[in-house]
């Protein structure tokens, strides 16, 4: 069966109430939910093959990137809330199970116990500047997907969460939008059960992985939603859930926004990236949308301008949301994300003033 690419998130507002018929596009990818899955998400194959991101500052010659945007030509590197937003959502499963092909860009091992974070990080070029795994720095990148996740600020209210919001990909739930049908949810059950055996979520593990790669509920239903809710309130649940947001998608975006030369703005540009679209490789991935940035500017490790560069990422991002109805929506980035590298805000340093979809937010100190 052939596997397609895969946007991670839908956000509810506007896009899902949109009823658009889109094509799905047969590519091969290991983008997706929970390390590498590889589940369809619905495009359009015009777009797509018309990727081509018009840049809002001037692009630079680039040495030839391979399909993981690495560059084989590379020089030494340089070492509250507001009203509402919207949930996210994943690509919708093939009705091969995801957790089949996990190995093509699968992040680390598991962490036992609670993440530490990463250590401070300097640019050869710049004042040394804390990175976003610095806990406060790492507060505001929960607070900024949130607010466009969550229509809220307040990420650790949704460890609870969980819904079918009808976009094929089964149950969404927790704070990173963990789903049933794409294998990430199962994965953290499974850190779940190995660390707190016998929990209340433990006796649903095979139906999950019988649900996996479709938008099945069964053997879920009737009571799985209300024990996810239980299990919120346990903090081993609530651990397991930071810690599988951090494995699969915060840790793998900051260490490779740092390989990159990016200050803590580009790599919460990064992360939301990765949050998004998966950290695969196809063109409206994170790995293929920052090989197509790095084909228009070049990155600050290989001696380019960090604005010039990161402007070419959020160009190649918004060409790759505009490839799906559902992504279509692009204020994250355009009364976000672009808000805070107009100003050169680099660091991220509060205060932070943004909007999404129209809805304003603050982070104040």
């Amino acid at each position: 069966m052939t596997h397609l690419p895969t946007s991670r998130r839908t956000p509810r507002r506007g896009a899902l109430l949109l009823a658009v018929s889109v094509a799905v596009l047969p590519v091969t990818s290991a983008a997706g939910c929970g390390a590498a899955d590889a589940t369809a998400a619905k495009v359009d194959p015009a777009k797509v093959a018309a990727l081509a991101p018009v840049t809002d500052s001037p692009a630079a010659a680039v040495p030839a990137a391979d399909d993981a945007g690495n560059v084989t030509e590379t020089p030494a590197a340089p070492a509250t809330p507001a009203a509402s937003g919207t949930r996210g959502s994943k690509p919708a499963p093939t009705h091969t199970p995801a957790s089949t092909n996990k190995s093509a860009n699968k992040p680390g091992d598991r962490p036992a116990t609670k993440s530490t974070g990463e250590s401070k990080s300097t640019n050869k070029a710049k004042a040394a500047s804390v990175d976003l795994s610095d806990p406060k720095k790492k507060e505001i990148a929960m607070e900024l997907v949130s607010s466009a996740e969550n229509s809220s600020l307040d990420w650790k209210a949704q460890y609870k969460y969980i819904e079918d919001i009808d976009d094929g990909r089964g149950y969404t739930a927790g704070i990173i939008g963990f789903c049933s049908g794409t294998g990430d949810m199962l994965e953290l059950v499974e850190l779940y059960a190995q660390r707190k055996p016998g929990n209340v979520l433990a006796p649903y593990l095979p139906a999950l992985r019988k649900v996996d790669g479709t938008d099945s509920h069964k053997g879920l239903d009737p009571n799985f939603t209300k024990d996810w809710r239980k299990a919120a309130a346990d903090p081993a649940f609530q651990q397991a859930q930071n810690d599988e947001r951090d494995r699969v998608y915060f840790n793998p975006a900051v260490k490779q926004a740092k390989s990159d030369g990016l200050r803590a703005l580009g790599q919460f540009i990064y992360y939301d990236a990765m949050v998004m679209h998966g950290p695969g490789n196809d063109p409206v991935s994170f790995g293929g949308i920052r090989k197509t940035a790095m084909r228009k500017a070049k990155t600050p490790a290989q001696g380019g301008d960090e604005v010039a560069y990161l402007n070419a990422f959020l160009d190649a991002r918004k060409a790759a949301m505009k490839t799906e109805e559902a992504h279509s929506d692009t204020s994250r980035v355009d009364t976000a994300q672009r808000v805070f590298l107009k100003a050169g805000n680099l660091d991220l340093n509060p205060p932070l003033k943004w909007k999404v979809y129209g809805d304003s937010y603050s982070i104040n100190s």
